[in-house]
C-alpha cells in the first residue's frame, strides 16, 4: 500500500493498528475473491445475453406516463428478468414499493379463504409477521381467514424433514421459503438445498406453490431458486438486482399463472400487467441489472472481509470465515446493546451521504423491538449499498450488508473496527 493512500486512511479517522490489522485480512482473501470474482463473470454474461436475446433497444429505456398501455420498456424489461431467472414471466415495477411490498403481493395473490400457509423454515423476517398475521396487523392473510403454519430449522440449521411431511395437509396452498437469515444468526440457505427441500415438498403435494423470499441472495451463486423448481422467487429492487441504481422497485418471476395473479392483485382485476407506467426510470432499471453482478460481488466481498476480522477478534460471526456464502449479508452478534450501537456508528461514519449523523435506536414500524439502523446512501433504505441494522434485543446481532464497491465496503468495516476500539470494546 502506497504512503498516499494510508494518510488518506489516517485523515479519515483509521488508526495504524486498525489499518495494519485489515490489512492482513485483505492479504488472506485473495484466492476467495478471485473465486467470487469468476461468479460476477458468469452472471454478467448471463445478463447481457438476456438482453440481447430480448432486443432491449435504446427505446427501452424511455418512461411512460398515465395508463402505461404498450410500455415497451417495462414489457421488454420483464421478458429480460424472466430470461436471467429462467421463469415463464415477470412483473418488475415501480409500483412495487419495497421487498415487503412484493412478499405481500405474491402471498396474497395466489391464497384464498381457507388455504393454509406453510414456512418449513421457522419465524420469517419481522415484517411479514404483520403481514401474515402472526401479530395481528389489518389487512392481514389471518384477517381473511388463510392459516399459517411453521416448522422451526433443526439446532444445527437443518431442514426437520420429519415435522415438514407433518405439517404438509391437504389445505397447504404455498410454501415460503426465505433465504436469507433475516435478524436470526441461523445460516443463509443455499440454492441447493433450496431445491433439495422443493423437491421433498413437491413429492408430498405436486400441485403447492413454493415460493423463495430471494431478497440479498440475487447473483451470489451461479443458480437462483427458480433453476431448482421454486415457482415464485420475489426480491426488492434496491437490494443486489438494482444494482444501486434503481430508485424503488420490487420484482416477482416464476410461473406464468403466480406472477399473472399477482399483477392483478398489483393493479386491478381485468387489468393487470397492462397498465402501470414506467415514469421515467427504466434506465436505472436496465442499468442496475447490468451493473449487479458486479456490485454484488463487490458487496460479497465486503461480508467475507467483515467475517474474517469479527471472528478474529473472538466475536461469533454468521457465516463464519470459511463457510460458502449464499447471500450478502454478515451476522455479528456482540451479545451488548453498546456492540451493534458502536458497529452501526461505524458504518454512518464511512458513509458518502450523512456520515456526520449519529444512528440510534427507534421503534420502526413492523418490528417488536427498537431498532437501529445505518445507511447514508444515495437512494434512502437501499441496502446494496453499504448498511447495517439490527434489533436491540438479545442476542445483541448486527446484519451488515452492501457496499457499491469493495472499496467502499473494506472502508467501513474498518471504520466499524474503529469505532468499537474507541469504544473500548476491543484492542488491537
Amino acid at each position: 500500500m502506497n504512503t498516499e493512500t494510508e494518510n488518506i486512511y489516517k485523515e479519515l479517522g483509521i488508526s495504524d493498528k486498525v489499518y495494519r490489522f485489515s490489512k492482513e485480512i485483505l492479504d488472506s482473501l485473495k484466492q476467495r475473491f478471485c473465486e467470487i470474482d469468476q461468479t460476477a463473470e458468469y452472471n454478467q454474461l448471463k445478463v447481457i445475453k438476456a438482453m440481447q436475446d430480448n432486443k432491449v433497444s435504446e427505446a427501452c429505456l424511455l418512461g411512460t406516463t398515465g395508463y402505461g398501455y404498450n410500455d415497451l420498456g417495462r414489457d421488454t424489461l420483464e421478458a429480460v428478468y424472466a430470461s436471467v431467472f429462467h421463469t415463464e414471466d415477470a412483473l418488475v415495477r415501480p409500483q412495487i414499493t419495497c421487498g415487503t411490498h412484493a412478499l405481500a403481493l405474491a402471498l396474497m395473490s395466489n391464497l384464498r379463504p381457507g388455504d393454509e400457509l406453510l414456512s418449513p423454515v421457522g419465524k420469517p423476517y419481522d415484517t411479514l409477521e404483520e403481514v401474515i398475521g402472526i401479530r395481528p396487523s389489518k389487512g392481514s392473510l389471518a384477517e381473511y381467514g388463510i392459516t399459517y403454519k411453521q416448522v422451526d430449522l433443526l439446532e444445527d440449521g437443518s431442514f426437520d424433514y420429519e415435522n415438514i411431511k407433518k405439517a404438509v395437509n391437504e389445505k397447504t396452498k404455498l410454501v415460503t421459503i426465505q433465504r436469507s437469515k433475516g435478524y436470526q444468526t441461523r445460516p443463509t440457505l443455499s440454492v441447493q438445498k433450496i431445491g433439495k427441500l422443493i423437491s421433498f415438498i413437491k413429492g408430498i403435494k405436486p400441485d403447492v406453490i413454493c415460493m423463495v423470499d430471494n431478497c440479498y441472495g440475487e447473483f451470489v451463486e451461479r443458480l437462483e431458486p427458480t433453476d431448482v423448481g421454486a415457482d415464485m422467487a420475489v426480491g426488492s429492487l434496491i437490494k443486489n438486482p438494482g444494482g444501486g441504481l434503481a430508485p424503488i422497485g420490487g420484482y416477482i418471476v416464476g410461473k406464468k399463472e403466480c406472477v399473472e395473479n399477482a399483477a392483478y392483485r398489483l393493479t386491478s382485476p381485468g387489468l393487470g400487467k397492462e397498465v402501470g407506467a414506467s415514469l421515467g426510470i427504466l434506465k436505472d432499471f436496465y442499468q442496475g441489472l447490468f451493473l449487479a453482478p458486479t456490485v454484488t460481488a463487490g458487496a460479497l466481498k465486503g461480508a467475507v472481509f467483515a467475517a474474517n476480522a469479527y471472528e478474529k477478534l473472538g466475536f461469533a460471526v454468521v457465516p463464519d470465515s470459511a463457510q460458502s456464502r449464499h447471500d450478502i449479508i454478515q451476522a455479528v452478534t456482540f451479545g451488548t446493546p453498546e456492540g451493534v450501537i458502536a458497529f452501526c456508528k461505524g458504518i454512518q461514519a464511512a458513509a458518502p451521504v450523512d456520515s456526520f449523523v449519529t444512528p440510534e435506536p427507534w421503534d420502526m414500524p413492523g418490528y417488536d423491538s427498537k431498532v437501529i439502523m445505518a445507511a447514508g446512501a444515495f437512494v434512502s433504505g437501499s441496502s446494496i449499498e453499504l448498511s447495517a441494522d439490527g434489533p436491540i434485543k438479545p442476542p445483541y446481532a448486527v446484519y451488515f450488508q452492501g457496499g457499491l464497491t469493495f472499496e467502499h465496503a473494506r472502508f467501513g468495516i474498518m471504520k466499524t473496527l474503529q469505532s468499537i476500539a474507541d469504544a473500548g470494546l476491543v484492542t488491537f
